[in-house]
């Protein structure tokens, strides 16, 4: 357990989530607790930690509908975050004279954890409540409506709410307002409507990031043996609807007394004998599930699903006289009803594999078990040879400070140097796209001076054994690339003499989205047709759940890159991981090649390549599939070989 001076770090930015998703059933009854109420807390209990969580964050929100210091916003919600998931009672712990450091958080802010431990009240939070109503901080949700609108649709007009500020909108009296031109009030309504269709679930990274928290939580009480994290996150589903742990222990009411306390807990849905669910605070659902020790086999493919392979599932244990749930296997009547006592026969497995043996299938990995052919496959012996991290040899697609990233090159290079590849290409904008300060032919050479004495020094390095930790031991190579732009009239963004000293091309659509889908397509194949055209980046264009994809011919592009050897990007970013695994997959069956990159703009971002490859994995794509699986010189050869493949 950790001590109480080492809070955890903050909560992922997590965005709300939507009751249970496709997956597993849950059918033990809950026994629902008392409903909260409404008011001050001190009147009902002592205040804990999701009650002083509630505070900051609040505090945070209204002053940025204050337009206050970013800076001092961010403070209050970071220490609202690791106060949320402390691993003690804070206000316990500031009521007895104890004052444990908060990550970011000084004096003020440990004074008013104190007042709220001793009084239950917080003089600062109440006065902000009092000056500003809570529910404009909801106003800020929406695409491109910053804190100066919101203030001025609350001064001029009385706007409180989303629904008040939709009606001004539509009425066209946010246009009367000094600050708020026509085109901003339409983009207003825009995003109003957006917001009331997207679907509220938690990307993939966010979700893992809160799912391994929790599960770190909750294997350090006392009488847990393991912990699995199960539902859509396990299937690596590109969003998640809520969060599903099972944790084999022998003390299940301990377990689930100390899941339900826990400090990011913001309400307690129901809480049972072998069954807890909670909401977290700013978050999704999360159940939990426990089971015997050493039954975790049937439970584990229960709670994975999806909800169609468990029915498959089921129908072939049917079929070889056995009723199959989460508890394991029982034997059925010729009326398919489960037998009792001694003749029930029950067949419970610790593992997975196990229970697939059972059923005469090969182990399927979870990202597969979507009923999309993989209990066939499983049957015959033919599932894929799935790619995984270890694979990949190198980063095809990458940013620098030089256009839109955070980094400099040397210490993008650096940081995928010691991640053990043996290149990295550097594809900063093309000049094409000005709002990522794109590269004019003068800076790309001058950039390209900058790489050849990074490589040169790499070297010098490798040559006198001076690799740092983490190095391939053959050496690493930045590579030059760019991401070139293709402009809404088909055009690509530099001249051909420009395009062949690169190492590595990716070309992408970013402007002119709504054009036609002939148009669309047209400027795609434009790309792949070139014979200085390696990659095409995020096909799609896609942005999950806030941007739909482009409007394209697939087959028309799956088949023009097969033929000319232009490979098609799985994209890694969470917010795209594009392609989607049912293109991806349909990609392949064209005989196409994909590559797997981060399309990193700061070094942590290199870690992208993660989500991509579950993505991947997701499309039943192997490592011979995959580009940037092979040595750095196979990848060259590659890109010299494709004006012969056009």
């Amino acid at each position: 357990m950790p001590r109480r001076d080492q809070l955890l770090g903050p909560l992922p930015d997590a965005e709300l989530a939507e009751p249970r998703p496709d997956g597993a059933d849950v059918d033990e009854e809950l026994i629902e607790p008392p409903p909260d109420e409404n008011g001050d807390v001190s009147s009902r209990r002592a205040v804990t930690n999701g009650d002083l969580a509630r505070m900051f964050h609040e505090i945070g929100d209204i002053l940025e509908v204050k337009g206050e210091n970013k800076f001092k916003t961010v403070a209050y919600h970071r220490a609202a975050d690791a106060i949320a998931r402390a691993p003690f009672d804070v206000a316990a712990a500031y009521a007895a004279g104890d004052r444990p450091p908060i990550p970011g958080g000084g004096t003020a802010i440990a004074d008013k954890i104190a007042e709220a431990a001793t009084t239950g009240r917080m003089a600062y939070h109440e006065r902000l409540r009092a000056e500003i109503p809570p529910t404009l901080v909801d106003l800020l949700r929406l695409p491109g409506v910053g804190p100066q609108t919101v203030r001025l649709a609350w001064e001029g007009l009385g706007v409180t709410n989303l629904e008040e500020l939709k009606a001004a909108a539509e009425a066209q009296k946010l246009r009367e307002l000094k600050g708020i031109s026509a085109s901003t009030e339409q983009r207003i309504l825009e995003g109003i409507e957006k917001l009331a269709t997207r679907p509220r679930r938690l990307l993939l990274h966010r979700a893992q990031s809160l799912a391994d928290d929790l599960a770190a939580q909750v294997a350090a009480v006392d009488g847990v043996a393991r912990v699995f994290q199960a539902g859509s996150l396990r299937r690596r589903r590109e969003t998640i609807g809520d969060l599903d742990l099972l944790v084999e222990t022998d003390r299940p009411d301990v377990v689930i007394d100390r899941f339900t306390t826990l400090g990011v807990v913001d309400r307690v849905i129901g809480k049972g004998r072998a069954k807890a669910a909670v909401s977290v605070f700013r978050g999704p659902q999360v159940d939990l599930m426990v089971m015997p020790p050493g039954e975790a086999g049937t439970y584990l493919v229960h709670f994975t699903g999806s909800a169609d392979h468990n029915i498959r599932l089921r129908g072939l244990a049917r079929d070889r006289g056995w009723s199959l749930s989460e508890k394991g296997f029982v034997r059925i009547d010729d009326d398919g009803n489960a037998l009792e006592g001694a003749a029930a026969d029950p067949r419970t497995f610790e593992d997975e594999a196990s229970v697939y043996r059972f059923l005469d299938l090969a182990w399927i990995p979870p990202e597969l078990r979507e009923d999309r052919g993989e209990v066939e496959a499983a049957r015959d012996g033919t599932l894929p040879d799935l790619i995984t991290l270890a694979d990949l040899r190198g980063d095809l697609h990458s940013h620098s400070e030089w256009s839109d990233g955070v980094h400099s090159i040397e210490v993008m290079a650096e940081a995928a140097r010691r991640r053990g590849y043996s290149y990295q290409v550097l594809t900063d904008h093309s000049q094409g796209l000005p709002i990522a300060r794109g590269l004019f032919p003068d800076r790309v050479e001058e950039q390209r001076e900058i790489i050849a004495a990074l490589n040169a020094r790499f070297a010098a390095e490798e040559a006198a054994g001076e690799l740092p930790p983490g190095a391939h031991p053959g050496g690493f190579r930045l590579l030059h690339g760019c991401e070139l732009e293709v402009s809404a009239d088909a055009v690509l963004d530099y001249d051909a003499d420009l395009l062949a000293r690169f190492d590595l091309v990716v070309a992408s659509v970013h402007v002119a989205r709504r054009q036609p889908r002939d148009q669309l397509t047209k400027r795609t194949l434009t790309a792949i047709r070139s014979p200085h055209v390696d990659v095409i980046a995020h096909p799609s264009g896609r942005m999950i759940q806030t941007r739909d994809d482009l409007d394209l011919d697939w087959d028309a592009v799956f088949e023009a890159a097969a033929a000319t050897g232009t490979a098609l990007e799985i994209n890694g970013s969470p917010h795209r991981l594009d392609l989607a695994p049912e293109r991806a997959r349909r990609a392949v069956s064209f005989g196409c090649i994909l590559s797997i990159d981060s399309d990193a703009h700061r070094t942590e971002e290199l870690d992208y390549v993660r989500w991509g490859v579950d993505q991947a994995r997701r499309g039943w794509v192997e490592a011979r599939n995959v580009l940037n699986t092979r040595s750095r010189d196979d990848v060259l050869a590659w890109v010299g070989g494709k004006p012969g493949r056009v």
